[in-house]
């Protein structure tokens, strides 16, 4: 019995080279492969965006249900799109688990304001709060650019291609533009965000490898959804820590260190003048 396995698994590993990207652990939490994974992943995504929510000085003062319902919209701003474009029920609506996140999230915020401060200041906590974020966000970009190519009948091509690409686009960073008064204020100064591109490429690599090279290939989707994950992993990490040189190294101003270190200079030189 054990060599007939043994020479099952020889045949398997050679009729699928690629079967490595899912036989190890990484795979599996990069997949969200268990029920608790996906909560963990939830809360960590919902809590950093409210980090970006409650870190605004706009809304420091603002009343306790504009400061919730700016969080839903940071959180599902792309599960609320997508659906309506292609007639179908949003995120929070369908989904109970998502309000239940991101009201805890809203309650650790306004509690607890120093575990925010944790965040900004430590590396490694903002790593792993990151990793849950980006792991998140994969997910929502995967599921909602699939749903669109399902749901867009083709054109001028055998496929849908530009309408499930700008809908997986849209998941990603949906929440930049909402509310809807915003329009384009997020990239009139600075054009488009690290996010809007990652999930540009992301939804786009995807689409077009799932309709044009997934033929033969077991469990592409699986297999492109770690990809997916992984990449914007690695683009996240790399942005926020300024990891490469054609970052934007002049806005030194906006890392953690530099955080402290320019409140620091702000408190010697208030004494000075005292």
């Amino acid at each position: 019995m054990a060599r007939r396995s043994k020479v099952k698994a020889a045949v398997e590993a050679e009729s699928d080279p690629s079967a490595w990207i899912l036989e190890n652990d990484l795979a599996q939490f990069l997949l969200m492969h268990t029920t608790e994974i996906k909560y963990m992943c939830m809360f960590g995504y919902t809590y950093l965006h409210g980090c970006k929510v409650f870190g605004k000085t706009s809304t420091a003062s603002s009343s306790t249900s504009y400061k919730f319902i700016s969080m839903v919209l940071a959180c599902t701003g792309g599960g609320i799109l997508v659906p309506i474009f292609i007639n179908s029920i949003p995120v929070p609506l369908c989904t109970d688990a998502y309000p239940i996140a991101i009201l805890v999230s809203t309650m650790l915020h306004m509690a607890f304001p120093i575990v925010r401060e944790v965040v900004g200041l430590s590396a490694i906590v903002k790593t792993v709060f990151m990793m849950l974020y980006e792991i998140m966000r994969a997910f929502v970009v995967v599921k909602l650019t699939t749903a669109a190519g399902a749901a867009i009948p083709a054109s001028d091509f055998d496929f849908a291609i530009f309408g499930p690409i700008f809908c997986g686009t849209l998941a990603g960073c949906g929440g930049a533009f909402l509310p809807l008064d915003k329009g384009l204020t997020p990239i009139k100064e600075n054009g488009l965000a690290p996010n809007m591109v990652s999930a540009c490429v992301a939804a786009t690599s995807y689409h077009l490898f799932m309709n044009l090279y997934s033929d033969g290939i077991q469990n592409a989707d699986k297999k492109a959804h770690v990809c997916i994950a992984a990449f914007f992993i690695i683009f996240g990490l790399v942005n926020e820590f300024k990891l490469l040189s054609f970052t934007n190294n002049n806005d030194s101003t906006s890392s953690p260190a530099a955080v402290v270190k320019e409140e620091g200079k702000k408190k010697e030189e208030s004494k000075k003048t005292k």
